[in-house]
């Protein structure tokens, strides 16, 4: 098993996390009381850049005032390919409109006037799952199951960016079917562990259209052979990934968020199996597990980024 450390006990009062997604901008903070002040409102995806940093910095001046303290910094999740040194959107789905390219963090920075930490969304997920429990690997994998699917990977006890900041990808990782994927190329693992993906394996095999992820899950709990076959494949295919990952990377666990992830007592079966058959070379066991921070994970990751940024070197190793 990997190497463990404590969580941090850094103060975080004052900073903001906020998660940017393509419907919704949440966010939250700690009050002077250690409890958490949420929010959230509207995203503007599809007006432009500028409207999604006014959103964002509304509702962060909106929550630290909620929460009486001091506002000193904002972390931020977002949706996209980040460079998390310049807070710059690298890259971005085409329903976020001038979003690829956009500044972010300068942006928050001239709206705000404190410290700004940008991350990808699904690195934040990682962050934040890993400062909300006591005791935690230092290497770990993290997989967000939403419409997309989404990685993130951390070593050594830090997110590993890679040099064009899309390390952990593992969504657009080859070989699990013959579909084409939502970026053109075909057999991603997102072509059948996705919210999406999943109402479209479901329509492939009866014909049913316009069905979503949890629909399908109830379904499958009622006795739905085809519902049933459609999360066994996402777990199948989910568990190859994540053992491929470790065998690569040497890492002990995983941790799976993101709504399809609500299914889990339809995906663990299917992962189970799996492991028994496709262990990473190693011989120590995988462990695959389900998040626990829900919809807060990103928003926490994002006041981690601002706390590591902020804090001495050493402070979390």
């Amino acid at each position: 098993m990997g190497e463990t450390q404590q969580r941090a006990t850094l103060p975080a009062d004052g900073i903001v996390g906020i998660d940017i997604g393509g419907t919704k901008i949440s966010g939250l903070v700690v009050d002077a009381a250690d409890g958490l002040v949420r929010g959230s409102v509207p995203a503007p995806a599809g007006v432009g850049g500028w409207a999604m940093a006014d959103a964002a910095a509304d509702l962060a001046r909106d929550l630290a005032l909620r929460a009486g303290v001091p506002f000193v910094a904002v972390g931020v999740g977002a949706a996209g390919v980040i460079d998390h040194e310049t807070g710059t959107v690298r890259a971005a789905s085409a329903t976020f409109v001038d979003w690829a390219g956009f500044p972010l963090g300068d942006e928050l920075h001239a709206r705000l006037g404190v410290p700004v930490s940008v991350e990808n969304d699904v690195n934040a997920f990682l962050l934040g799952e890993v400062a909300g429990t006591e005791s935690v690997e230092q290497d770990v994998l993290g997989v967000m199951l939403g419409t997309g699917v989404g990685g993130a990977v951390m070593i050594g006890g830090a997110l590993r960016h890679g040099p064009n900041g899309a390390a952990g990808e593992i969504g657009h990782t080859p070989g699990y079917s013959e579909l084409v994927c939502t970026c053109g190329q075909r057999g991603h693992l997102e072509t059948l562990a996705s919210g999406t993906s999943i109402g479209l394996r479901y329509e492939a095999r009866t014909g049913t259209a316009g069905l979503g992820a949890r629909e399908i899950a109830l379904l499958a709990r009622g006795g739905d052979a085809d519902a049933v076959a459609v999360f066994d494949a996402a777990g199948r295919a989910l568990a190859l990934a994540c053992a491929s990952a470790a065998t690569l990377l040497d890492l002990p666990r995983a941790i799976v968020g993101g709504g399809v992830a609500h299914a889990w007592d339809l995906l663990e079966p299917a992962i189970m199996r799996t492991l028994v058959t496709d262990a990473p070379v190693s011989g120590l066991p995988l462990l695959i597990t389900p998040a626990t921070q829900g919809a807060d994970a990103v928003a926490l990751g994002a006041i981690e980024a601002v706390r590591r940024s902020l804090e001495p070197v050493g402070a979390y190793r």
